[in-house]
């Protein structure tokens, strides 16, 4: 069983050696970790180089500048492993995290997705329980993956990405891709075993995330196969209104009526004024 480890490479050149030799610690010795060198302006075209000599396992593709999609799309067509993972080269995979996941894995054969816990701007936790479900629905809804479609955090049967790819020239690709995958899948498996740790980029894609962003956002939201909690929707929906005018999110009469205070307020607001109004309300308000 080999695993293809994808690190897209861009502007990163104090965390990216960090990220990889927490990659070369997990002890799994058929791997390969590919690095994808966006056309990085800094020195990681040289570090990627230099890395590469370190270890037989590293990969260096070098690429004009494509984006995030673009630089994991360069690493999944370059992959030549069973399974496949992502990591940010901003982030960094705790030590004795895939050698584990490897070998539940390899004990339930038939699992083609296993995600696993990751901690969150240094203090969330994103915390799973042992459990193999045999349908997707059944995940989504039970761990609210609507909330959690990142592409790190787990690993994918690498068939999987035979005829998927990240959309390229897109911000939170993860939301569109992620339910593509799960429209795949037989089995996918939850554990407590390891941790992706995520460290917050205030210079990254999507801290920087415009108007236009959050429209791909929310026609991710409305596009996808499975069911997307309404005050999701409107909340999303608020920020791009806000920020370009645009309103795409349509009047519908629903039963939801939200998980708490705050969300119960808004859902009762749109089905009271619907999604213009309240667009105009919730802009006039954020201006005060």
């Amino acid at each position: 069983m080999k695993l293809s480890v994808v690190i897209p490479v861009y502007n990163v050149a104090q965390t990216l050696r960090k990220c990889v030799e927490s990659v070369l610690q997990q002890g799994v010795d058929n791997m390969e970790i590919i690095l994808v060198d966006d056309g990085s302006p800094d020195e990681c075209p040289k570090i990627c180089d230099e890395l590469a000599t370190t270890d037989q396992r590293i990969i260096v593709v070098h690429k004009s500048n494509g984006g995030l999609s673009d630089a994991r799309n360069a690493g999944i067509e370059t992959a030549k492993g069973d399974y496949l993972t992502f990591v940010d080269s901003d982030d960094e995979i705790e030590k004795g995290t895939l050698s584990p996941l490897l070998n539940i894995l390899e004990t339930h054969r038939d699992v083609d997705i296993i995600e696993y816990p990751a901690s969150i701007k240094g203090e969330e936790e994103l915390l799973f329980t042992e459990q193999i479900y045999t349908d997707t629905l059944t995940y989504w809804n039970n761990t609210k993956a609507y909330n959690h479609t990142y592409a790190w955090n787990k690993i994918y049967r690498s068939k999987l990405f035979d005829d998927i790819r990240f959309p390229q020239g897109k911000v939170f690709e993860d939301v569109w891709t992620y339910p593509q995958l799960l429209l795949k899948v037989n089995n996918i498996a939850t554990t407590s075993t390891g941790k992706y740790v995520y460290h917050e980029n205030p210079k990254g894609i999507t801290a920087c995330a415009d108007g236009n962003a959050l429209l791909f956002l929310l026609q991710a939201y409305l596009e996808c196969p499975y069911p997307i909690p309404l005050v999701n929707k409107i909340n999303v929906q608020l920020d791009v209104y806000a920020l370009t005018g645009k309103i795409i999110l349509a009047d519908t009469h629903t039963n939801e009526h939200g998980s708490d205070i705050l969300a119960k307020i808004k859902i009762l607001l749109y089905k009271t004024f619907g999604i213009k109004k309240l667009c105009k309300i919730h802009k006039i308000l954020i201006r005060r």
